[in-house]
């Protein structure tokens, strides 16, 4: 294991590329009224935490609220250049998810709803066709239809907040699925030893798994096995960092999953239950993380944090050595960001 570092060192990291995220510092893209100028400002913020290019992921909810943010994130990139450079896509995670209690997670059961290829078609129309990612459950009825459809028109579609049996996921691999979001999570608490929708994942190599290092999603044993099964190139780290991310101990009314608990330790999940409700840290935490817990070489875990995830955007080039860049002082506790660039512009400097 590589062991923490002792004294403090400085490092420059590619800029970190987050699949997934739903909101940070209070700032939250599932909120009613999201509107440009919060996505100007989640972007400025993630940038503050050594995220340089992002996916905003819109979570289930009414097609009208989802439409009206998908403008607001096509207005944000159309005002300024550097929020349009790390804004390359959209994720929806959603609305054709497994309505039962585990598998939804926080998303609100009142709007889950079968895939349909014509909603992502508005989806497009509204955000000037940057719809990057839809996760769905490949259970849902007209889910290998959607799947054939979605990737003919270069739309990568993951596993996610599902409970289908393993020939559904080698199924829906065969029709073009290419991801898994958030392996592990977004499930039953208890399954079947063998066979599960799991192993079914780990083990198909078409799919890619997009796994959460931030303590609390997976614990650390877990999430070495699943780096190992998917060794070398089909695991990419995300944060699914949410608006409470950073916020102080307490319970707290969120648009989406109602009373949200966040722990002394950070950990958010569903107030009353043991349901996580998203992530309460940023890619760059869930990145320190890793480094003190994962038996593996800090370069393959930055790698899981820039290069993988760029790549699968067709983004490769963002990683180089002319790309994005991000300075970060490291020290037993953590990391910190010094400065970061964005397309050839400092936008942090500490």
């Amino acid at each position: 294991m590589t062991s923490p570092a002792s004294t403090t060192r400085q490092v420059s990291y590619p800029g970190l590329v987050d699949l997934q995220v739903n909101g940070y510092g209070g700032l939250d893209l599932n909120a009613p009224d999201a509107d440009a100028d919060l996505v100007i400002a989640l972007t400025r913020a993630l940038w503050a935490e050594g995220t340089t290019t992002y996916l905003p992921t819109l979570v289930t909810a009414p097609e009208a609220q989802l439409l009206a943010t998908l403008r607001a994130i096509a207005e944000a990139r159309r005002r300024d250049p550097l929020v349009a450079h790390s804004i390359p896509g959209v994720h929806v995670e959603g609305p054709a998810l497994n309505p039962d209690d585990g598998p939804r997670g926080a998303h609100d059961v009142r709007h889950l709803r079968d895939p349909d290829l014509g909603e992502l078609e508005r989806w497009q129309e509204a955000s000037d066709g940057l719809v990057r990612i839809v996760t769905l459950a490949p259970e849902r009825d007209g889910a290998l239809e959607y799947i054939r459809g979605a990737t003919a028109q270069g739309v990568r579609v993951s596993i996610g907040h599902c409970a289908p049996a393993p020939d559904q996921v080698h199924e829906a691999a065969a029709a073009g699925a290419s991801l898994a979001t958030h392996l592990g999570n977004g499930t039953y608490p208890q399954l079947p030893r063998h066979p599960n929708h799991l192993w079914a994942q780990l083990a198909e190599d078409r799919l890619t798994a997009m796994v959460i290092p931030d303590g609390h999603h997976l614990p650390a044993d877990v999430l070495t096995v699943f780096l190992r099964a998917t060794a070398p190139d089909r695991c990419v780290f995300t944060s699914d960092s949410v608006a409470l991310a950073g916020a102080e101990p307490g319970e707290y009314r969120t648009p989406v999953g109602g009373s949200v608990a966040v722990s002394d330790d950070g950990r958010l999940t569903l107030a009353g239950t043991d349901l996580l409700a998203g992530s309460g840290r940023s890619l760059r935490a869930c990145l320190d993380w890793a480094r003190e817990h994962l038996p593996f070489e800090e370069a393959d875990l930055v790698a899981a944090a820039t290069d993988r995830p760029a790549s699968l955007l067709g983004l490769a080039e963002r990683t180089g050595p002319e790309g994005d860049r991000v300075e970060l002082e490291i020290s037993r506790g953590g990391s910190r960001v010094l400065a970061v660039d964005v397309a050839g512009h400092r936008v942090v400097q500490e």
